[in-house]
């Protein structure tokens, strides 16, 4: 089967997106990705799984994007790079990822007579609502969350078939009258046969280090961490927290770093490659995923949870619904109210006094990763998917 994958940024990396062609590829479909330009990379590109199609996009049409339900500019770029690739292809899928160019997939389903999956990896709508660039002045202009929300609600009752990433998300895809039995989840699992595990230090008194890695915007919650952390300094508890990753939200951050006193007690490493990420868990006693609870952070997932369980790190997660539910599956850490800190600071201090605890959550993670929350299940699932529409 000939697949088109429609990726509306810079490819690669992601590694979602990676893992899906590689379980394609290997089950023996051909898959074509187009994405936009980018310095340096070819505008066809073929590698051992895929082939790459690259096209340029203007700044004034790439940040058209977020109002493109009002304005044509960003639906005619990708309705004229899409006529260019079935001109020179016969493709049997079009598989769109994530919701803004849902509509891209419908037209060349009725115009190219192909199969159409939409594969929603975040809760879209509520990310747009919730984005700092919606809400400026013109942001409201432009994204109209109504709109958002009824252009999920069509393009996923016209889809043929839905990929999601957790349970949550199905159920909340079913309830807006799309048929159950034509969504898929499948997960954002990692291949562990792509992830080194390195050893990790043993519990330190003097150096306890809470770990976190990912983007940095206020969504995260790093802020309610920061907090913590200030809170626990005031006992003269000697924990650290390392701070991974980058985003616009970072020099807020700083300025709270500095506020609160704590520039001893918060590292910033700054973005990491995804191959650099092994790494920084060496230190590491426990992980953190702080996200603050909403309609996206229910209905999503992180790919680090999965590392973090099969890398046998305690997690402190907040309570958003499908990290809290895996956590207390797998016994492999503690949900706390997202926006609590002085209950965040309350169970770190409790594990920094009691590090016997530790040992509670490290045992069933990796079990759980290697038995079900891995990419060969997901995977399998994926393809189980594209042979029922063969």
């Amino acid at each position: 089967m000939k697949i088109l994958m429609i990726l509306d940024h810079v490819f690669p990396p992601d590694t979602r997106v990676e893992n899906e062609i590689a379980s394609l590829a290997g089950a023996g479909h051909e898959v074509h990705i187009a994405c936009f330009a980018q310095n340096n990379k070819p505008l066809v590109e073929k590698t051992p799984t895929c082939t790459i199609h690259r096209k340029k996009i203007s700044k004034f049409t790439y940040k058209s994007s977020v109002g493109a339900l009002k304005l044509p500019f960003y639906f005619h770029f990708w309705r004229k790079f899409v006529k260019e690739l079935f001109r020179e292809n016969s493709f049997d899928v079009i598989h769109i990822h994530d919701l803004p160019l849902a509509k891209i997939g419908l037209e060349a389903k009725k115009r190219f007579n192909v199969n159409y999956i939409l594969d929603l990896h975040e809760n879209w709508p509520v990310l747009l609502q919730l984005s700092e660039h919606t809400n400026t002045f013109l942001g409201k202009l432009l994204s109209s969350n109504r709109q958002w929300i009824d252009y999920e609600r069509d393009m996923c009752r016209k889809a043929d078939e839905i990929i999601v990433v957790v349970d949550e998300a199905k159920n909340r895809i079913a309830n807006l009258g799309v048929d159950k039995n034509k969504i898929y989840v499948v997960s954002n699992t990692l291949d562990i046969n792509q992830f080194d595990v390195i050893e990790r230090k043993g519990f330190n008194k003097e150096n306890f280090r809470i770990l976190y890695v990912g983007g940095i915007n206020y969504h995260r919650g790093i802020q309610y961490v920061i907090d913590a952390i200030y809170i626990l300094k005031q006992k003269n508890i000697s924990v650290f927290f390392d701070l991974v990753g980058d985003g616009r939200y970072l020099n807020t951050l700083r300025k709270q770093i500095v506020e609160k006193n704590v520039e001893d007690r918060v590292v910033i490493h700054g973005f990491k490659k995804y191959t650099q990420i092994p790494e920084v868990y060496e230190n590491a006693n426990l992980a953190i995923i702080p996200h603050v609870k909403s309609g996206h952070t229910d209905n999503t997932i992180p790919h680090k949870i999965f590392q973090y369980l099969y890398a046998e790190i305690p997690i402190l997660t907040s309570n958003c619904d499908p990290l809290e539910r895996i956590v207390n599956e797998t016994h492999s850490g503690i949900s706390y109210q997202y926006d609590n800190s002085m209950q965040l600071a309350e169970i770190i201090e409790d594990l920094y006094k009691n590090p016997e605890k530790l040992n509670d959550y490290i045992h069933e993670g990796r079990k759980a990763v290697i038995e079900k929350y891995n990419w060969s299940v997901d995977g399998a699932k994926l393809i189980e998917l594209y042979s029922s529409i063969i």
